[in-house]
C-alpha cells in the first residue's frame, strides 16, 4: 500500500513539474489579461498595509548609481499611524461570558502562562503548551495559538492538523527550511527561535495535543466592496483591528482581504478563544476561487482535492485547509511560490503555485476559507 502511494505521489509530482515548465511564472511588472499588476505582493496576508520591498542584490543597481543601473522603486508611503491608546488597567480582574475564572490583562498576555478562559473546551494542556519554558525563552504555545489551537490570522491555527505534519513544520523552522518571504514579519523569527528551543519530547507533546482537537468554523467570509477602516497592531506583521472614534469609517476594499475580529475587544485585549474573525473579500472572488480550487486551470494549477482530499478536509499527511484563515493560507502559498518554504513536501507545492498571480492566490484562499471544515 505504501509503495502504491509512493508511485502515486511521484506521478503527481511529475505532472505538476510539467505544468510548471509549460507556463513560466509571471515576471515582476507583468500584467494579467485585465491589466492588473500580477506582482504587487500580498502585504495584507503578512500583516502590513504597504508592500515589502526587498533589498537589491549586489551589483543589481541602486546605491552606487553606476552606468545602466535601474533606479530602485520608490517605497510606498507609510500607513497613517494608529491613534494613541489610553492607558490600560492591567490589574483589575475581568470576565468573559461563561468563564468561571476572572483574569487581569497582565495575566491574559503572560507569554509563560496566558489565561485559560475555557478549560472545558480542550484537553488538559501539556506543560509546554500551558506555560512554555521560560529558562529556554520558549513561549507557551497556547499564548499565540490559543489553548484550543485556533490562533489568530497573524499566526497559525494548528488544531486538527496531523501530528506528523506539525512536527515537520517545527523541524522546518528549526532547520531554516521555513522562513517568510516578507522579512518584516517578526513572529516567523520568533517561531524559528522557539522551535530551536524545544526538546523532541516537547515537540511531540505539543503536536499530539493540537492534532487531537478538531478544526471548527472560525472565520466568516463576506464578499464586500467597502470595509471598516482598520490598522495593523502589534508591529512586525500584526492583527488588523478596526479604527474607532473619529478615525472610524468605511473604505474601499480593493485587491486585498481584510481579516478582522468579529468582536474586537474580545480578541484584543481579552484573547477570547471563542471569538472568531470576519474575512472581507472582493465581490466576485469566491466564484473565481471555486473554479481554481475545484478544477484548476490549464497552465495555471491543479485541483486542490487531488492532495488535500474531498472538501479539502485533509488526506493522510496532507493537512486540512477548509475553513482556515485566508491570510495564513495566502502567506503559505506566497512562501511556497518564492521558495521561502522548502521543507519536505514543498516540492509538491512549488509547481502547483508557480504560475498563480496574486489575484489567483487571493481568490483561492478566500474560497477555501469559506468552506465548512
Amino acid at each position: 500500500m505504501r509503495n502504491r502511494m509512493g508511485i502515486l505521489l511521484l506521478t503527481l509530482f511529475a505532472l505538476l513539474c510539467t505544468l510548471a515548465i509549460k507556463a513560466a511564472p509571471p515576471q515582476r511588472g507583468q500584467q494579467d489579461q485585465d491589466g492588473k499588476n500580477m506582482n504587487r505582493g500580498v502585504p495584507w496576508a503578512y500583516g502590513f498595509a504597504t508592500p515589502f520591498v526587498a533589498a537589491p542584490a549586489p551589483g543589481a543597481g541602486g546605491g552606487g548609481g553606476g552606468r545602466g543601473a535601474a533606479a530602485a522603486p520608490a517605497a510606498p508611503a507609510p500607513a497613517a499611524p494608529a491613534p494613541a491608546a489610553e492607558p490600560e488597567d492591567r490589574d483589575t480582574p475581568r470576565r468573559l461570558p461563561g468563564a468561571a475564572a476572572a483574569f487581569a490583562l497582565k495575566e491574559v498576555d503572560n507569554n509563560y502562562g496566558p489565561a485559560d478562559w475555557y478549560p472545558q473546551d480542550h484537553p488538559k494542556m501539556p506543560e509546554i503548551v500551558a506555560h512554555g519554558d521560560k529558562a529556554a525563552m520558549v513561549n507557551a504555545c497556547g499564548f499565540c495559538h490559543y489553548p484550543n489551537g485556533k490562533g489568530r490570522p497573524n499566526n497559525a491555527g494548528p488544531a486538527g492538523l496531523p501530528a506528523e505534519y506539525i512536527l515537520q513544520q517545527l523541524d522546518d523552522f528549526k532547520s531554516g527550511a521555513r522562513t517568510s518571504w516578507d522579512k518584516r514579519k517578526r513572529n516567523t523569527g520568533q517561531m524559528i527561535d522557539i522551535a530551536k528551543g524545544l526538546s523532541p519530547e516537547e515537540m511531540q507533546a505539543a503536536a499530539e495535543y493540537f492534532s487531537s482537537m478538531k478544526w471548527t468554523p472560525w472565520t466568516k467570509v463576506v464578499e464586500a466592496d467597502m470595509v471598516p477602516k482598520g490598522h495593523f497592531v502589534g508591529g512586525g506583521g500584526g492583527l488588523n483591528m478596526p479604527l474607532t472614534g473619529a478615525e472610524a469609517g468605511m473604505e474601499p476594499l480593493g485587491d486585498r482581504i481584510v481579516e478582522t475580529p468579529a468582536s474586537p475587544e474580545d480578541t484584543e485585549p481579552m484573547r477570547n478563544p471563542r471569538s472568531g474573525f470576519i474575512a472581507y473579500v472582493p465581490t466576485g472572488t469566491l466564484k473565481k476561487g471555486e473554479a481554481l480550487v475545484l478544477r484548476g486551470g490549464p497552465g495555471k494549477t491543479v485541483a486542490c482535492a487531488a492532495c488535500h482530499g474531498e472538501g479539502l478536509k485533509g488526506n493522510g499527511g496532507f493537512p486540512s485547509l477548509a475553513g482556515r484563515s485566508p491570510s495564513y493560507l495566502a502567506r503559505q502559498l506566497y512562501d511556497f511560490q518564492h521558495f521561502t518554504r522548502v521543507g519536505p513536501g514543498s516540492q509538491l507545492m512549488q509547481p502547483v503555485v508557480a504560475n498563480l498571480s496574486e489575484d489567483d492566490i487571493l481568490a483561492i484562499v478566500a474560497y477555501v476559507a469559506s468552506l465548512q471544515p
